[in-house]
This record gives C-alpha cells, structure tokens and sequence, in this order.
C-alpha cells in the first residue's frame, strides 16, 4: 500500500508499474463477510439419520412376482402385457391369495411374496410409481427395484 508521489527520473512520461491492490483486497474481504454471514443461514437441514445402502443380491424365489415396465409405460407381469390397472391389481390379488393359501396348505410360515419391478432407464416415474401403488393396494408388502449394476468402477449417465 503505497502511493506514487513523484518519478525519481524526472519523467512524467514513465508507465506506473505497481498494480493498486487496496481496492481487490477490500472487495475479498467484504465478499469473506458476506459468506461467513449467510452460508449458514442457507444451509440449514432437518437433522435426519439416512439409511445406509448396502447392494445385496436379488434372492429369485418362484412366488415371487416380476413387473416389467417399458419406455411406453406399457406394463407386463412376466412376458404376459397387462392392458390396465384393474387387471394389474386383480392378478396381483389373485396371486397372493393363491400363495397364501399354498403356504397354508403346506402347514408353513406364511412368507408373503415380493414384487419385482423392473423399469426401462427412458420411462417416467409415474408409471412405475402406478405399479408399485397398484401392487400395494393388492397387498404386497415387499416391493423391490431390479437394476442392472454398473461393471467394475465405470460411471454412467443417467
């Protein structure tokens, strides 16, 4: 911080080659100010404790229900396309009462089956959101995303 008064040389004519850095400093540290004032103010969350993901492999089991949805929001319960929500609720009744009562029979714990979507990467989340609701109205408790995992450490846009 210093100021130029007069050129020992004797020239007016003489470029100033010393940068003023008074006016730099002072916009950083009112910037610093500003920062340190509202960062917190913005982020401030609800305190939560968020669960921890583990990927565990799907256990197949032949009760258990695989959807699939397509980029048209077409459904299919196995190869077999489901043409509306009523026929997708109704099997998924029909379904689990006839495992159910296969469990019964047998004399076992009754384990209530798992639902299994699977979802094209291009279809809007509101037809597998329509799935999985229509697959808890029937009374599915357990219903679960298949995906395909990514090779090694690769990253993938999505």
């Amino acid at each position: 911080m210093g100021m130029s008064v007069g050129n020992d040389s004797g020239g007016d004519d003489a470029p100033m080659n010393e940068i003023n850095t008074t006016p730099l400093v002072d916009v950083m540290l009112v910037l610093l100010i500003i920062f340190l004032i509202t960062v917190p103010v913005v982020i401030q969350t609800v305190p939560l404790t968020l669960p921890t993901v583990t990927n565990l492999p799907t256990t197949t089991k032949p009760e258990n229900v695989l959807i699939s949805v397509d980029g048209n929001c077409d459904t299919y319960w196995g190869q077999t396309k489901v043409d509306t929500k009523q026929e997708l609720l109704d099997r998924g009744v029909d379904a689990l009462k006839k495992e159910i009562a296969r469990q019964e029979a047998l004399g076992a714990k009754v384990e209530l089956p798992e639902v299994h979507i699977r979802g094209d990467k291009d279809v809007a989340y509101r037809c597998i959101g329509g799935v999985v609701f229509t697959m808890q109205r029937a009374g599915f408790l357990k219903v679960g995303f298949i995906s395909e995992p990514t090779p090694g450490n690769v990253t993938r846009d999505f």
